[in-house]
């Protein structure tokens, strides 16, 4: 198991895959919606979109449900880099040990950081 520097609510783009042009993903951007890190992937807002197709049925109310929809499916962690919130460029990300003091005590803290710019990431 790989470490894991993405985490939900990050802002990512898609590195690798066919360009937009040719109906792939690489270059978008999109918020991370949840993080699979048993098998290291991610699933992104609006990325690798595929079409499902659920058994209609009948809710308690009457109204059909089922069909065919679009949904999106996960990506692997090494096809996606996290984006660097000044220059809004995909950067590889480093961790900082900050001390804070906190309650009269010292803690020892680690901040991610976009290696390219050198800001810290939330």
């Amino acid at each position: 198991m790989a470490k894991i520097n993405i985490k939900k609510g990050d802002l990512v783009q898609v590195i690798t895959g066919a360009k937009a042009e040719r109906g792939g993903d690489r270059g978008k951007q999109g918020k991370v919606l949840r993080v699979f890190p048993e098998s290291n992937r991610v699933l992104v807002e609006g990325i690798n979109r595929v079409t499902k197709h659920t058994k209609v049925g009948q809710s308690q109310r009457g109204t059909k449900t089922g069909g065919i929809e679009t949904v999106e499916a996960s990506i692997h962690i090494s096809n996606v880099a996290l984006v660097d919130p000044s220059t809004k460029k995909p950067t590889r990300v480093g961790y900082r040990l900050e001390t804070v003091e906190r309650d009269g005590r010292e803690r020892v803290t680690r901040v991610r950081f976009a290696k390219s710019s050198g800001k810290d990431l939330a």
